[in-house]
């Protein structure tokens, strides 16, 4: 827990290994997207403009991807081409990686102070949290100094678990002002990271961090990063357990302070709260 607690404050990446996810089943999920990609996509893709067109430096993502939808609801069945063993395969893949998301969702909240469901109720609306995955092959680059595989960004949910490649690199992380090259997974680790809606939960304790893909000549790497989000009814906030006490006088907190110097800081921090929102509801 204290190796994780420190991998989400400095660096809002890591990867996982034991995770109790069906390695045979892993190596199933894999080999089927490649196949699909290669029977329904890749032909599509370098007849696509964004193929056609690189001539120049652009801001275009060098990605052949679709979104499957697992809960609340999923669509899974809606989509062009996907065959029914790796629908199956896919929803089976699912099921165990929610457990695991669920359970470092449960890590986490503990590490923070908080109940260890914090996170999993915040991220419930009224059918629970939002699950979906981002299937993607970055294809071969011919020119891959003119375009990224995929722009800088942070992701805009929860936490975010990848079943990448094994060969072919090109995923970067953002850490002290560099990028750091994230190796293919070998013997199917699963590589995290927290999103935008993590750091605001955890009151910025916890980091969400800028990546990219790069392009590359060599290979076609594979990505199925797997999204356990809030759900789009689901408020967001940071945990009043987290935050430091706002809208007082400096006043309020001397006459506290003579009381409590000696004492730890964290207490007197929530007995501020208790009077800047004691002033808040009587309006001063």
């Amino acid at each position: 827990m204290a190796l994780l607690h420190q991998a989400c404050e400095k660096w809002g990446f890591f990867q996982v290994e034991n995770h109790g996810l069906e390695k045979k089943l892993m190596d199933k999920v894999k080999q089927l997207v490649n196949a699909h990609y290669e029977e329904n996509l890749k032909e599509s893709f370098y007849e696509s403009e964004i193929a056609k067109g690189l001539m120049n430096k652009c801001d275009v993502d060098w990605e052949s991807s679709f979104f499957i939808w697992h809960r609340p609801t999923s669509n899974i069945n809606e989509i062009h081409n996907l065959s029914e063993n790796l629908c199956q395969i896919m929803d089976e893949y699912i099921a165990q990686l929610i457990q695991l998301a669920e359970k470092l969702s449960q890590l986490m909240s503990e590490n923070l102070g908080l109940d260890k469901d914090y996170i999993k109720e915040t991220f419930s609306g009224a059918r629970g949290p939002s699950v979906g995955t981002k299937v993607a092959k970055y294809p071969e680059c011919p020119r891959p100094e003119l375009v990224r595989g995929l722009r800088e960004h942070t992701d805009a949910g929860g936490i975010i678990l990848l079943l990448q490649d094994e060969h072919v690199p090109g995923l970067e992380f953002s850490n002290d002002g560099g990028w750091i090259k994230i190796p293919p997974s070998k013997n199917n680790t699963i590589f995290v990271n927290t999103g935008d809606q993590v750091e605001v939960l955890s009151n910025g304790r916890y980091k969400s961090t800028l990546h990219r893909v790069m392009a590359g000549k060599d290979g076609s790497r594979l990505s199925i990063a797997t999204f356990y989000n809030p759900a789009g009814d689901a408020i967001i906030s940071p945990a009043p357990k987290l935050s430091y006490p706002h809208n007082y006088t400096f006043q309020d907190y001397l006459k506290l302070y003579g009381t409590t110097k000696f004492s730890d800081k964290g207490p007197r921090f929530e007995a501020m709260k208790k009077i800047a929102n004691e002033h808040s509801s009587h309006g001063v």
